[in-house]
């Protein structure tokens, strides 16, 4: 198993949509590369994140890159949907540099790869969110409406 952290602006719909997708074996709602060791006060420069465990052998970065872009405007520098603020921005954060290099593949193979804004970066550190933000929408379908991704997007995958 590999892990990988996927920030998509707010993590709730994030995590609703990856923990569909194959290859993908558990997710968890956190926050990546802050300044701090807690999410104590204002999330000291965290992004909203998923932690993402999946099967190499039967996913790829390149794989949960697309499905990213999918749910994302990659234009979009820290804001998705309604959502605005630097906890908002995108990107996919990962300890191992094969990780890190194949996304900066996936970006520059991409004819708009100048206009995109989404981070590649090694991860620095990860806070696990709280409880009642665990698969949220799993919980609270109704707050589906105030997610940026389309209930059709969200739910594609669910067939899994």
């Amino acid at each position: 198993m590999e892990t990988v952290y996927i920030a998509g602006g707010c993590l709730w719909g994030v995590q609703h949509f990856f923990d569909s997708l194959p290859g993908v074996q558990m997710t968890e709602a956190g926050r990546a590369n802050g300044k701090t060791n807690s999410l104590d006060g204002e999330y000291d420069g965290y992004a909203e994140c998923v932690k993402v465990i999946f099967d190499e052998k039967a996913t790829t970065i390149t794989d949960l890159m697309g499905h990213l872009f999918e749910i994302i405007d990659p234009y979009s520098l820290n804001k998705q949907g309604v959502d605005v603020g630097k906890k908002y921005r995108t990107g996919i954060y990962s300890t191992s540099t094969a990780h890190l290099e194949e996304a900066r593949n996936f970006i520059e193979q991409r004819e708009d790869r100048d206009k995109i804004v989404v981070e590649v970066l090694p991860l620095t550190n990860y806070v696990r969110s709280a409880e009642e933000h665990q698969h949220h929408l799993e919980r609270f379908p109704e707050d589906c409406s105030y997610c940026h991704i389309p209930n059709a997007v969200l739910n594609k995958y669910r067939h899994k």
